[in-house]
């Protein structure tokens, strides 16, 4: 009996230490323009080196390579996707989705999981997102994703009148 229960304690360390847990609180987003840009997306991850991968992902559209756990994704302020252990959210290799409202005081999250509604399109993020699969649901020019309708030049333009930046 005492072998068994050492057994399981055992295991069971193993998997809790092994998942990487990642928490998501408003004060998870600021302003978007602290966040390293390639081309038009900003791109986050608290450990340096898994911010230097996912920049290097993102980069060069490395199709069959997920992004590290931890990283954020925002092409415009009210918007995000977070990167969970597959488990977490299994529809979509393991990517959260954020609908935010963003004020000079800081973020509100209006909606998060793997289900929500892009407002402004009216349709669930997954929806635009599964046919970049193979770049672990991440869009981007030649990805599979039907375009938006924003301009590069609207997505800098929100970007840079995002209310939390200081101005």
């Amino acid at each position: 009996m005492r072998y068994t229960l050492c057994l399981m304690l055992c295991l069971w360390s193993i998997v809790v230490l092994s998942a990487e847990d990642v928490v998501v609180t408003p004060r998870s987003f600021g302003c978007v323009l602290d966040m390293p840009k390639v081309r038009n997306t900003r791109i986050q991850n608290p450990d340096p080196e898994k911010l230097n991968e996912a920049i290097r992902i993102f980069r060069d559209s490395v199709p069959g390579k997920e992004y590290p756990t931890g990283t954020t994704l925002q092409l415009i302020p009210a918007e995000a996707m977070v990167k969970h252990d597959r488990a977490a959210f299994p529809n979509t290799n393991g990517w959260e989705f954020f609908s935010l409202k963003v004020t000079a005081d800081g973020t509100t999250i209006q909606d998060r999981g793997d289900k929500v509604l892009n407002t402004s399109l009216k349709k669930p993020c997954l929806e635009c997102h599964s046919p970049a699969a193979k770049f672990d649901f991440v869009c981007e020019k030649g990805h599979g994703c039907a375009p938006i309708p924003v301009t590069d030049q609207q997505i800098a333009a929100m970007q840079a009148a995002d209310p939390r930046c200081k101005k």
